[in-house]
């Protein structure tokens, strides 16, 4: 049977999900078993939490203990450093952008990420006056703007792909997205997708 142009698009945003997803059905073995996956995600919400659970008394303990100012030691080696791993993600990123590689998603949202924290450091290491300003200067124009479309692009692009790919309906925000299950993408079985 031939499924017309027409066809497809008098079709509801349901039921081209479900004819994507019967189309290209992922191979049995490809996900782990639902109960596996579960057993990984309570452990790793877990093992988040207790970072979060002793994050915050170590944080009051920084914040009433350590002195206003304090001597550096490899204090070059530490911002050099720094900015080579930064160069080395923004240059992956470009790498995986020009080829349009998935890989692009992680590089480019860690890229971002270390963006913010490059501008945090920056303006709060900073002398006050002329070395201040241009640290904040850089923050404004620079770190930040830059951080903000090397996070916001990738997330827009996993949406998009998520909506092509019949996972997601296009009116759904990003906040919102499920992780696929297993038993929501029909096997060479032949299961029903439980979209």
């Amino acid at each position: 049977m031939r499924v017309t142009d027409e066809q497809i698009a008098a079709m509801s945003t349901r039921e081209r999900r479900e004819l994507i997803l019967r189309l290209a059905p992922v191979p049995s073995g490809l996900m782990p078993a639902r109960r596996m996956m579960e057993r990984i995600r309570r452990w790793r919400l877990v093992l988040l939490l207790l970072c979060v659970a002793a994050l915050i008394p170590w944080t009051v303990y920084l914040a009433v203990t350590l002195p206003e100012r304090y001597e550096a030691r490899n204090w070059v080696a530490t911002w050099v450093g720094f900015d080579v791993v930064l160069t080395i993600m923004l240059l992956l990123t470009a790498i995986f952008g020009y080829r349009r590689r998935q890989l692009l998603f992680p590089t480019a949202f860690a890229s971002g990420v270390l963006l913010l924290c490059d501008a945090w450091f920056d303006v709060l290491t900073s002398h006050p006056g002329a070395d201040q300003l241009q640290a904040v200067l850089s923050a404004v124009v620079i770190e930040l703007p830059l951080a903000f479309v090397l996070i916001a692009g990738p997330l827009r692009l996993l949406r998009y792909v998520a909506i092509r790919n019949g996972l997601v309906d296009p009116g759904l925000r990003m906040w919102r997205m499920p992780i696929p299950l297993p038993e929501l993408w029909p096997s060479a079985a032949g299961r029903k997708p439980g979209l």
